[in-house]
């Protein structure tokens, strides 16, 4: 079968299923990569950035802050490049120039005049721990600004090297970043502590991430018939929370294995290593795949197209698909506003509100949430297996209903329901009532995401975009793994901030997401249009008109 547009052809059912499994791999990588850091966040917090709140240790900090205020620097510019390089494709080369010059000029305004370059004294263990909370929350959520370069760029990978060799080059740096996260003082090779070698790889991963997160979708959108396009790319999203299943259990394994001494020594090492082997087994089989017809044709390849689409489809109808297929490429170059900035507005603040509701603080961050609550270290790494395995099942469910219940209703009801759990859960901890009514709190979230937001995004974002402009879904990307990463680096500032704490308990950042739930819900209900059912065609004529 192949997504024709406006038939759907009945042909080898099976090749389809293997090669969007093949495809899914890069979302299980994705969940996999991402979850990792959940099992190893407190061996990391104790071995690199505990020991800079002991005055005896007063050199180690000088260089801890100072390196992180340089790479922090690093990473603003990055994201303000990968802005202005989106704005620029976006508005053309004078509106877009003069926008990103003005906001390079600001940052580094900001950076002169007030970015924190100086250590605190030896004395200021409050300041030291305020920017340890921030170190923290940097160094767990190192490899979302990979993720960001790689969202960011993978439309052009996508259009000039081909869907497949982008997904060749995620599963290259899936596995160099599991080599270098599982000893980055072997494979210190830039010059910094071994807490920012860790960073880097963990970087480097992300790019990875960011690559499949666009690219796994897109390949399987585009080799899917109208019917059932749902449900596959649905799947992706089921192998990303495979992923991250599966590395839960891993943890859980891996901190069975030892004691604590050991777990912050050695054992959160092999948890990052373990991921060598996803990586490579994707690697491997990403040489078997074929490249999508739609792309192949962009490129004036017909014959080859062709030969892949009658693979698929069968003689019968292979070459009227293919005349479908070639009438929706007539506008490839299309300029990214050709359908106005509505489309593109709507996947900017989709992909934004699927973080802003606060799915990544749970997924990594899950093992501190439940110590909060009480739990032990090997307790709370069993608690998170729950959190995965409730997110499989009503992932699964999302799966089955995607395609009968719709898009709009299933995220309007998830969010709701992801509302009210956090609000719920943010006045448990705030009342101090974090026993078990905390916890179904937290499941009832997971499922409600699980059911909606989490794969039907992913579903909505690769629908929504005509096949002229497809490049332009690297913004809606870049700005997930920017809100993303806004997120997860600012979490434990909101949970471990001493004055917050005081106050609310730990409950004050899980309002703020169940506000965001809310917002979320509205937003769905007022802009996003119904896909259920229609071509990538059809959907193209609604921004027509």
């Amino acid at each position: 079968m192949i997504n024709t547009g406006t038939s759907e052809i009945k042909g080898n059912r099976f090749y389809v299923v293997a090669l969007t499994l093949v495809a899914t791999l890069g979302g299980l990588l994705f969940g996999y990569d991402t979850a990792v850091v959940n099992g190893a966040e407190k061996s990391l917090v104790d071995l690199y950035i505990s020991p800079a709140l002991n005055p005896a240790n007063f050199d180690y900090t000088f260089l801890l802050i100072n390196q992180y205020n340089m790479l922090v620097a690093v990473v603003f510019y990055i994201v303000a490049i990968i802005i202005s390089g989106q704005i620029i494709r976006l508005l053309g080369i004078k509106k877009g120039l003069f926008i990103s010059v003005s906001i390079l000029v600001f940052l580094t305004i900001y950076i002169l005049l007030f970015f924190n370059k100086v250590v605190p004294s030896r004395e200021s263990i409050a300041e030291i721990k305020k920017l340890a909370d921030s170190i923290k929350g940097f160094v767990v959520a190192s490899a979302l600004v990979g993720c960001i370069i790689g969202g960011a760029s993978a439309g052009f990978v996508s259009k000039s090297f081909g869907r497949k060799a982008g997904l060749l080059m995620s599963a290259f740096f899936f596995t160099i970043s599991a080599f270098g996260a599982w000893q980055p003082e072997k494979f210190n090779i830039f010059g910094t502590l071994d807490v920012y070698s860790f960073v880097i790889y963990r970087i480097i991963g992300g790019i990875g991430i960011g690559l499949a997160s666009l690219l796994s979708p897109m390949y399987i959108a585009e080799i899917a018939p109208p019917s059932i396009r749902g449900k596959l790319v649905s799947w992706n999203q089921f192998a990303i929370i495979s992923g991250m299943l599966i590395i839960y259990f891993v943890n859980y394994l891996v901190a069975r294995s030892g004691n604590e001494e050991w777990l912050v020594a050695e054992g959160w090492r092999w948890m990052f290593f373990s991921g060598v082997i996803p990586s490579v087994i994707f690697l491997v089989l990403l040489f078997f795949i074929p490249e999508t017809p739609r792309y192949l044709m962009m490129k004036g390849k017909d014959n080859e197209a062709l030969r892949i689409i009658t693979k698929i489809s069968g003689k019968t109808d292979a070459v009227k698909i293919q005349n479908e297929i070639r009438e929706t490429l007539i506008e490839k170059n299309a300029p990214w506003l050709s359908y106005g900035f509505f489309v593109i507005f709507l996947g900017i603040i989709l992909s934004v509100l699927q973080q802003f509701v606060g799915i990544n603080v749970v997924m990594y961050y899950a093992g501190n949430i439940f110590r909060n609550m009480g739990a032990s270290i090997n307790t709370s790494l069993l608690q998170t297996i729950i959190v995965g395995a409730i997110n499989m099942l009503f992932t699964i469910l999302a799966i089955f209903t995607v395609d009968r219940i719709g898009r709009k209703p299933l995220m309007i009801i998830g969010a709701l329901i992801m509302a009210v759990s956090m609000m719920s859960l943010g006045f448990a901890f705030f009342l101090k009532n974090t026993g078990i009514i905390a916890l179904v709190f937290m499941l009832t979230y997971i499922a409600g995401f699980s059911m909606s937001w989490g794969p039907v995004t992913w579903v909505i974002l690769s629908e929504i975009f005509p096949n002229s402009i497809r490049g332009v879904m690297s913004i809606s990307v870049a700005s997930l793994w920017i809100a993303n990463l806004i997120v997860s680096w600012t979490f434990p500032m909101l949970n471990d901030n001493l004055w917050l704490t005081s106050i609310f308990n730990h409950g004050f950042a899980y309002w703020i997401y169940g506000l965001m739930g809310i917002l979320a819900a509205w937003f769905v209900y007022r802009f996003i249009p119904e896909t259920k059912g229609k071509s990538l065609e059809e959907i193209e004529k609604l921004w027509k008109r």
